[in-house]
């Protein structure tokens, strides 16, 4: 599946966002961000009206229900698919080191065992990007 997809990591507090586009065997990140809830909406917009999306993929984590109305109401019209947000959060933070080199000693101790120093929810939208992608 040729698309691009962007996929929301629904919270309560905070929402990551991500666009990802496959084209031929790859995926490209085009954008990542993570933004405060109240936020969401115009997030939304933006980045549908930058990147005029194929498909729109939220987590049925926390908050997924709500999110999916701000979804439906900032981009009406567009498809909806909604995933099983389950391990991504660990492969999120796999992720999160395979793009932010670790550095001092940071680089001494396993990437398993250290959690990053900052939120990655921008990098679970991309996983959930990916797995809507991945689906024939």
């Amino acid at each position: 599946m040729n698309a691009t997809v962007l996929a929301v990591d629904p919270g309560s507090g905070k929402c990551g966002l991500a666009v990802v586009k496959k084209a031929g065997s790859s995926d490209e990140i085009l954008f990542r961000t993570i933004c405060q809830t109240q936020d969401l909406p115009s997030a939304l917009k933006k980045a549908g009206d930058e990147f005029a999306p194929d498909l729109i993929v939220v987590g049925n984590g926390t908050n997924s229900t709500t999110i999916q109305s701000a979804i439906r109401e900032a981009l009406p019209g567009r498809a909806l698919l909604i995933l099983d947000e389950k391990d991504t959060t660990i492969r999120a933070r796999e992720r999160y080191w395979l793009h932010t080199p670790r550095r001092g000693w940071r680089r001494l101790l396993p990437s398993s065992l250290q959690a990053p120093p900052v939120p990655v929810d921008d990098f679970v939208a991309v996983i959930l990007a990916e797995r809507a992608l991945s689906v024939d």
